[in-house]
């Protein structure tokens, strides 16, 4: 078996220890500039759902959600999940798109279902719903936390025999004279190996130039507000995506997790970027979002979290080998659905390094997809997909 660095301490990189060592990989490290989920992965809003537009996604979701649901067995670690159901709103127009993709989730194992606006009262009698003519309903997904997930695969790794060096930032990657990636130099030196699996979100675009491959990864900066239950008790039980008012949210505490649909990209620094959301953007997301929860109008705000998105020009990951680079596999590029595919993908990357059949194609979403003029173009997608 290869022995193999992985570069980043998320939950990318620490789903693919665990699913290494799983497998009985030899010898694997995981390197990281700060400590386990400590960068992007922590500021996720974690959602865990299955309703995508392209099957491939489908696929990895729905296995990731029975894996979140194992964890216990899987990982050895208390529960991950908290199931509160959860609804896709889409514009008006696009209803019939809706259904088709709810018949491609169900066969690919979703449990999930188209409902009309009496329906989506029933499961939330405050909510307006004047401009539903279609929704989707998961009764099983739910949400979890980035920090958690990453910090248990990681321990379950370094149990397993996964070598784990936290605080030591990767400078470059390593090639020899024929271009192949020998190994990565970070800030306490050099580590050598077979294989280098590159799953640094955000910082994955400067390491690639630097061994003459730009992949078209650009930041994007998010804010997210979340906010106090009002007077009347909580704002919404189940999580949504909601076109209609272009926000997402989901319970938090005691109260709601509420974030927007995109986030400017000009003049973004992964590494220097606003702390804490600004107010008057705060105000304008819950005002959106209260057209569609009334009651987040009487809701207090209780703190903020900002983060960076890593996307890519179609909003999907991209996984595998870069042509004309051996020696390399990249996983970057998750456009903010990370978190609840992580599972899957950690398998498919270990499967792919260690040569195994996969569980899951992931080849759709070659890295090098853009550079052949293919971005992925699923049949029935949203006009805010």
């Amino acid at each position: 078996m290869p022995e193999v660095i992985v570069v980043g301490a998320g939950v990318m990189g620490a789903s693919t220890a665990f699913h290494l060592a799983e497998r009985g990989a030899r010898s694997v490290t995981v390197v990281d500039a700060r400590h386990a989920g400590e960068g992007m992965s922590s500021r996720s809003s974690a959602l865990v759902r299955m309703h995508y537009t392209y099957e491939q996604e489908v696929r990895l979701a729905v296995d990731s959600l029975a894996f979140f649901r194992e964890w216990p067995e899987r990982v050895g670690r208390p529960p991950v999940l908290r199931e509160c159901g959860f609804v896709r709103v889409v514009q008006p127009g696009e209803a019939d798109l809706l259904r088709k993709n709810v018949e491609m989730q169900r066969a690919c194992g979703a449990e999930a279902e188209v409902i009309g606006a009496a329906d989506v009262l029933e499961l939330e009698p405050g909510w307006r719903v004047d401009d539903v003519v279609a929704a989707a309903y998961e009764p099983r997904a739910g949400y979890g936390d980035g920090a958690v997930v990453a910090g248990d695969f990681l321990s379950r790794a370094r149990e397993l025999g996964v070598a784990y060096r936290p605080n030591t930032p990767v400078r470059s990657l390593l090639t020899d004279a024929g271009g192949r990636v020998r190994g990565v130099r970070t800030a306490a030196g050099d580590l050598m190996a077979d294989l280098v699996v590159l799953a640094a979100g955000v910082w994955t675009r400067p390491l690639l130039l630097a061994v003459g491959v730009d992949l078209p990864i650009e930041p994007e900066y998010h804010e997210v507000a979340v906010l106090r239950d009002g007077p009347g008790g909580p704002a919404s039980r189940i999580a949504c995506i909601d076109s209609g008012t272009r926000t997402y949210f989901r319970p938090e505490g005691g109260g709601l997790l509420l974030g927007d649909f995109i986030g400017p990209r000009d003049g973004i620094d992964s590494d220097d970027f606003p702390q804490t959301p600004g107010e008057e953007s705060v105000v304008e997301l819950v005002g959106r979002a209260a057209r569609r929860v009334p009651a987040l109008a009487e809701s207090g705000i209780s703190r903020g979290v900002t983060g960076v998105y890593d996307m890519s020009p179609d909003a999907r990951p991209m996984l595998g080998p870069v042509a004309g680079i051996e020696g390399l596999i990249v996983a970057a590029g998750f456009s903010g659905m990370g978190f609840k595919i992580c599972p899957a993908v950690g398998r498919a990357l270990a499967e792919l390094a260690l040569g195994e059949p996969h569980t899951v194609d992931i080849s759709p979403f070659t890295p090098d997809r853009f550079a052949q003029g293919r971005p992925i173009d699923p049949p029935y997608g949203y006009g805010d997909d």
